[in-house]
């Protein structure tokens, strides 16, 4: 069998309003419940798993690859509910889109202060 990727816990404030984040914005699809988790599925099968923590964490960069259709309706939705968004991981280009790599890119943060990067194009 060939190695792939499975699942991946992030660590949240709240861990049912990361997983909502991802299910309403990226239109990732809700897991049942399981143990300390609040646990969403992406299409390719990856689930993610949102686990609170006692401690302070530092903010990770968690990068998505999508198609134009899905970015563009992502951000409808990031202009609809008016979330800060920028250009690049940096944050100096706030508002904007990029077009690096031949591809579009977004970047925000999700309710934890994790960096979420939506992009159309392999970051290679």
């Amino acid at each position: 069998m060939s190695i792939s990727f499975d699942h991946m816990t992030i660590a949240a404030k709240d861990r049912e309003a990361s997983a909502q984040f991802f299910i309403e914005l990226a239109e990732a699809h809700s897991v049942e419940a399981s143990g300390p988790f609040a646990t969403v599925q992406l299409d390719d099968g990856v689930m993610l798993q949102f686990a609170e923590s006692s401690v302070d964490f530092p903010p990770q960069h968690y990068a998505f690859l999508v198609d134009d259709e899905l970015l563009d309706r992502i951000l409808a939705r990031i202009t609809d509910r008016g979330l800060e968004h920028w250009a690049d991981p940096q944050l100096t280009q706030p508002g904007q889109t990029n077009d690096e790599g031949g591809g579009r890119g977004v970047y925000l943060m999700d309710p934890a202060g994790h960096y979420v990067e939506f992009t159309t194009r392999p970051n290679r």
